[in-house]
């Protein structure tokens, strides 16, 4: 059983940046592939970005590449998504999940926080 608390989101004004940051209890976090999605208003939830259990591997949807970046400490079992170069489109909740297997498919996701209001300013 994981349990995951994200924070760190916030307001923000476009071409700014946020590090929002996902903590998970449980001892065998670092077995868990960790995944970042979000939610706009209207829209369905989409993938974002994701991250090997031991982080050598990462994936990202195209529309965040170059400008956000996983990773996570599993010292400190948290995962972090920090996110540069924000755009007012990049305004929406953001969820962490956690799955034994890496993967763009929230359905396959075992486990979700409650997901923190990311709000991109034009």
């Amino acid at each position: 059983q994981v349990q995951l608390v994200e924070s760190g989101g916030g307001l923000v004004q476009a071409g700014g940046s946020l590090r929002i940051s996902c903590a998970a209890s449980g001892r065998t976090f670092s077995r868990y592939a960790m995944g970042w999605f979000r939610q706009a208003p209207g829209k369905e939830r989409e993938f974002v970005a994701a991250i090997m259990w031991n982080g050598e591997i990462t994936n990202y949807a195209d529309f965040v590449k170059g400008r956000f970046t996983i990773s996570r400490d599993n010292a400190k079992n948290t995962v972090y998504l920090q996110m540069n170069n924000l755009k007012p489109e990049d305004t929406a909740v953001y969820y962490c999940a956690a799955d034994q297997l890496m993967t763009v498919y929230a359905t396959r996701y075992d486990y979700w926080g409650q997901g923190t209001q990311v709000t991109v300013s034009s």
